[in-house]
């Protein structure tokens, strides 16, 4: 299923643009491995972006500069900040069923 952006209009356009590329990068084939063991490594799960985003998992493996890719997002409006959550909870479905098993530790709800 891919990403349909709701129809609330992005206001903040160009911070929003950036933390995609970094949503995009993070979850390209090569690097989402990487991201899995950096969450794993860390005990957060993956649904729990705030997390992710405080510390600084999605720079470490992102080609953001340290701190900027949870600068981007609270540098965003509310309302695009939830559009930013939804994108992520997306992209998270995505990743190929088998290294969600390998995984299963950091996709688990509890």
């Amino acid at each position: 299923m891919a990403f349909v952006q709701a129809t609330i209009k992005v206001e903040k356009e160009r911070e929003f643009s950036e933390l995609r590329v970094v949503l995009d990068q993070i979850f390209a084939a090569e690097r989402v491995e990487k991201y899995l063991k950096a969450l794993d490594g860390r005990n957060i799960r993956i649904r729990n972006f705030d997390a992710a985003l405080a510390k600084g998992v999605l720079d470490s493996v992102g080609s953001a500069k340290a701190g900027s890719a949870r600068g981007l997002y609270q540098a965003l409006t509310i309302p695009d900040q939830a559009q930013m959550r939804e994108l992520y909870l997306s992209k998270i479905e995505e990743v190929e069923p088998a290294l969600r098993a390998r995984f299963h530790k950091v996709y688990q709800y509890y």
